[in-house]
């Protein structure tokens, strides 16, 4: 299996604090436990040529992960209607946290996937609400978090084709964070904990199912349905 890890790698040039969290930008963090899968992983950032990504890369990718923040804007229309080809015919896609405000996520949903937000660092738990999902294999009833960001809802997005993860902050609001989505041969995951200025991507829970949520995101053997005019199965009767 082959997986890029895309990161827009804007608060690790700009910020210290984030810098020093993620050294290898949160590309080389994420890198580095899913390769502990045996999984060949490759990385690409939003100053790249072309982001990172061309027609012929796509194909050789069976899951894409996607972390943007702040510069959504700047990623060219081109490249995501690359991505969302690829997400028709089966590529895997796992957008994580404010990835859900990306171009690909919003133009996939159909909505403007806004939410309310919280910088101060509370304790976020995140209940496994569908604990016979594979992506959530191994976690336990909830996973604690000691400091994130508080996203709360109402999350502006369709309603998941599966529920996996619901989320309760310390300051009182609950937001839908593992979604499910099924989009043409495509499987969808968004999972929202990895706020930059937090340690997040270093818990051991989260990285299990993130490295589930790949592994449950490639694509399928089954080949992509054919469309346009048929020919008929049996003779027809022509009715005068």
């Amino acid at each position: 299996m082959n997986v890029l890890v895309w990161n827009e790698n804007r608060h690790e040039k700009l910020n210290e604090e984030v810098a020093k969290i993620y050294p290898d930008g949160i590309h080389g963090a994420l890198k580095g436990f899913i390769e502990e899968e045996e999984i060949v992983v490759e990385t690409a950032t939003l100053d790249e040529e072309n982001h990172g990504i061309t027609k012929e890369r796509l194909e050789n990718t069976d899951v894409l992960l996607w972390w943007g923040h702040l510069a959504h804007h700047e990623v060219n229309d081109e490249i995501v209607e690359l991505i969302h080809e690829r997400v028709l015919e089966g590529m895997g896609l796992v957008i994580l946290h404010s990835g859900h405000f990306s171009k690909i996520f919003k133009k996939l949903m159909g909505t403007s996937c806004d939410l309310k937000w919280r910088e101060v660092g509370e304790k976020e738990r995140m209940w496994v609400v569908h604990p016979s999902h594979p992506i959530v294999e191994g976690i336990d009833q909830y996973i604690e978090i000691e400091q994130e960001e508080m996203y709360g809802e109402h999350f502006d997005i369709p309603a998941p084709d599966e529920l996996v993860l619901v989320s309760w902050f310390e300051g009182g609001e609950v937001f839908r964070s593992g979604c499910v989505y099924y989009r043409g041969q495509g499987k969808i995951f968004y999972f929202r904990p990895g706020h930059e200025t937090f340690p997040t991507y270093y818990n051991s829970d989260v990285q299990k199912v993130i490295k589930n949520a790949v592994n449950w995101a490639k694509p399928t053997t089954r080949s992509r349905p054919i469309y346009g005019n048929a020919k008929p199965l049996e003779t027809l009767t022509k009715n005068n």
